[in-house]
């Protein structure tokens, strides 16, 4: 049943274990599933990376359907009836938006949509920074997918990061839940601990995912090389099992709770980058060591002396045991390494200059690290060490500084074929029986032979770009690139086709590399005899990362808040949910405790402004990079608030004084920007304003201010882990805030409030 049936609720939802099981969102005819998420521990194992996606494709071609799209259970009537109430008056009354706004923006995005056109969607972290950010993206792609705006040129859905590959920290990650190539993290308990078990779960037979095995094996092989046989499982018990939250704010709770001893921060500056910055901060107080590599030294690496605690007098540099390690890092630069964008595509960047100093890469860093640790290890046989003392670490170095060859890295990552140690041409040649190696299946292609660095090629041809980088998976550059055809196998429309069914060489053809099987006539119906991956799909199937071949406009399992996106209020709002009792969305995780308290939802009269953060063209994230550099820092010298004149008024707030913000978690001091860029919003009737603060100030630095993400609340999304930074409840009053532990005094007596003034 959907939220419409259950005031905000879909069916299956558990309210004492507050998660969902999903059992009733299956498709009719499937069979019951043993679903992995209501196993042991794996709740806690982050994101929707590939969760579930085995058992449909073992049902593919046994639900019932309805070509017609008449029946009422179908997925697009009952897409309809989960839609029918968000009407243009209903945005206009609930979302701010007045209606006739709202049909000039939809009648310009679906007239540009059709055979002829195609309209892209993009977006930044305004959308995935909330509680249900998951589920706004879901929306366009359910908007995509209804419009033919996927898998053609112009289309898509293209994420805006926030600075340099970022899909590349996803695609290899950083992410505790992923391995290489978005392969899942075994989960203590809810994996087997044989290898034949975790690959039954997440292997499909259909799509992609078919060769789980030979991409999971074929890693398992580049950890471990000649020591990953299968006798031992290629070493399948040496990786570490996801035991619980391990994302940045699981940790980081357990830390404040004293639940670690050390930390490496590189590339990152949590002290001012993260929510709730004044709990991040006293957390690391609670460490035994900290490492912390950067160019410059950030406010987390200076916490223990020099941060609003220790002038407040919560933290005394002189009572904290954390001891505190300051490693010099080379800039981007001074270095050789890839870059992958949102579009999936790799490019290499060569080093211009050499890093000052004792300045050096993340690579040269872990590399050493790892080799320390490796000769410290390499006589003792406790199992705990097995996977280190086997673990690949034989990269060539420069002969200055013992820079390793990043080269060979990449070459690591594209896969060779044993014993002879060819390079492979793609993720095709992977095999399942430890003859091949591979760090990371998407990316094998990108050095197909020595020497030639795919990555580095600078020859583009066409629009299309082939020849300049390499674009994952096979250098395909426009994903699903299947439905640019019609079923038939003709284009769409001449001006804009892309691939296309060569009736008398019976192969596909085009300006693309084709992303499916080739030679899969566009008639073809499903077949598993015909192979056990792309090849099984139907002929006019495009979604090959799907076991079924399909784009979702229902996701009937693999994301924990619901297989549909539906309103939900941010976990801090002036205003109730106007469409169920449900106010927020039940799945996410406040993470509630004392130093990450909330504001009463919805409407507390002591915060009664919306709180958005964003960034600035002049300075780049945490400002570290930025703050530091004298032409930036005088382009942007202090930390402001944009208000809007009337909402000025209303607050007794002059443009250039001074102006002070508090939430429940902390307090901070701006400069005033009156500007029209700031609007209040009508919604049902009430007059909401906002007010908005970048981020990217904080103590370290030529200019310095206070920190915006002080004022955020640690919570989670359900599916992704991230935080809520976009919407949430504030007050505003004129005047700076209090200095040293006046400023908690202050802050203290914000929350007895029962009501705000105003002028």
């Amino acid at each position: 049943r959907d939220t419409e049936d259950l005031d905000g609720l879909f069916s299956g939802w558990d309210a004492d274990k507050k998660k969902y099981d999903p059992e009733t969102w299956l498709y009719k005819g499937a069979p019951s599933k043993d679903s992995g998420s209501e196993k042991a521990g794996h709740s806690d194992a982050g994101g929707g990376h590939g969760k579930d996606r085995g058992r449909e494709a073992e049902d593919a071609g046994k639900f019932e359907a309805d070509p017609t799209l008449e029946h009422p259970r179908c997925v697009f009537q009952v897409l309809k009836r989960h839609f029918s109430r968000y009407t243009p008056q209903m945005v206009e009354r609930y979302c701010g938006v007045p209606k006739e706004v709202f049909l000039k923006t939809a009648e310009a995005f679906t007239s540009a949509s059709g055979p002829e056109k195609t309209a892209a969607i993009c977006y930044a972290v305004g959308w995935t920074q909330h509680s249900k950010g998951v589920q706004m993206i879901r929306a366009a792609a359910i908007l995509q997918l209804l419009l033919g705006n996927i898998g053609r040129p112009g289309g898509g859905i293209l994420a805006l990061r926030g600075h340099a590959s970022i899909q590349g920290s996803t695609d290899i990650p950083t992410l505790y839940d992923i391995l290489p190539g978005y392969l899942p993290m075994p989960v203590f308990e809810a994996d087997s601990h044989k290898l034949k078990d975790y690959i039954k779960k997440h292997k499909a037979r259909t799509g992609l995912w078919a060769n789980f095995d030979k991409y999971f094996i074929s890693l398992l092989k580049a950890y471990y090389g000649e020591a990953a046989n299968a006798e031992n499982e290629f070493g399948f018990n040496w990786l570490p099992r996801v035991t619980g939250d391990h994302s940045h704010f699981g940790y980081w709770l357990e830390m404040a709770e004293g639940k670690m001893e050390g930390l490496f921060v590189m590339g990152q500056n949590p002290a001012v980058g993260a929510p709730n910055g004044r709990l991040e901060r006293k957390a690391l107080a609670k460490l035994k060591w900290l490492v912390v590599r950067d160019m410059v030294e950030t406010e987390t690496a200076s916490f223990w002396y020099d941060s609003p605690e220790t002038e407040r007098g919560e933290l005394s540099p002189d009572d904290l045991a954390t001891e505190v390690f300051l490693f010099p890092a080379a800039g981007t630069a001074e270095k050789d390494g890839t870059f992958t964008n949102t579009q999936r595509l790799l490019q290499y960047r060569n080093q211009a200059v050499e890093p000052p100093g004792d300045a050096r890469s993340e690579t040269w860093f872990m590399y050493h690290l790892g080799r320390r640790l490796k000769e410290k290890a390499k006589n003792d046989t406790r199992p705990r060490n097995g996977g280190l003392n086997a673990l690949t670490w034989n990269y060539s170095t420069r002969v200055e500084h013992a820079e390793p060859d990043v080269e060979e890295v990449l070459q690591e990552i594209n896969g060779r074929s044993l014993p002879d140690g060819k390079l492979l041409e793609g993720f095709k040649a992977l095999k399942n029986d430890g003859s091949t190696t591979c760090g990371c299946w998407i990316y094998s292609g990108v050095f197909p032979r020595p020497g030639e660095n795919k990555a580095n090629k600078r020859e583009p041809k066409g629009y299309l770009g082939h020849g300049w980088g390499f674009a994952w998976p096979n250098d395909c550059r426009i994903i699903y690139n299947r439905a640019s055809a019609r079923p038939d196998g003709k284009p769409w429309s001449e001006r804009k086709k892309l691939v296309w069914w060569d009736v008398e060489k019976k192969h596909w053809t085009g300006l693309d590399t084709p992303d499916f099987e080739k030679t899969t006539p566009p008639d073809a119906k499903e077949n598993i005899h015909r192979g056990r991956g792309v090849e099984a799909l139907g002929g006019a199937k495009p979604f090959i990362l799907h076991p079924d071949g399909v784009g979702w406009l229902f996701v009937a399992s693999g994301l924990k808040d619901g297989p549909l996106p539906t309103h939900y209020e941010a976990l801090e709002s002036p205003v109730s949910n106007p469409l169920y009792a449900q106010q927020t969305d039940p799945a996410a995780d406040k993470k509630e405790r004392p130093g990450n308290e909330y504001a009463a939802s919805p409407a507390d009269p002591r915060f009664p402004y919306v709180l958005t953060t964003y960034r600035l063209t002049e300075h780049h994230t945490a400002g570290g990079m930025s703050r530091t550099l004298s032409h930036l820092a005088e382009l942007q010298p202090e930390l402001f608030t944009e208000v809007s004149p009337e909402l000025a008024a209303e607050a007794g707030l002059e443009h250039g004084d001074w102006a002070t913000i508090t939430t429940p978690r902390g307090i901070v001091e701006a400069r005033v920007m009156v500007t029209r860029r700031m609007r209040a919003m009508w919604v049902d009737g009430r007059r909401i304003h906002h007010v908005g603060l970048p981020y990217h100030w904080g103590y370290r630095g030529l200019v310095t201010g206070d920190i915006a993400n002080d004022l955020l609340s640690i919570s989670e999304e359900p599916n992704v882990r991230i935080m809520e930074a976009k919407a949430l409840v504030c007050n505003l009053t004129p005047g700076r805030r209090a200095c040293g532990a006046a400023a908690l005094t202050q802050l203290a007596a914000n929350m007895k409030r029962t009501s705000v003034s105003t002028k």
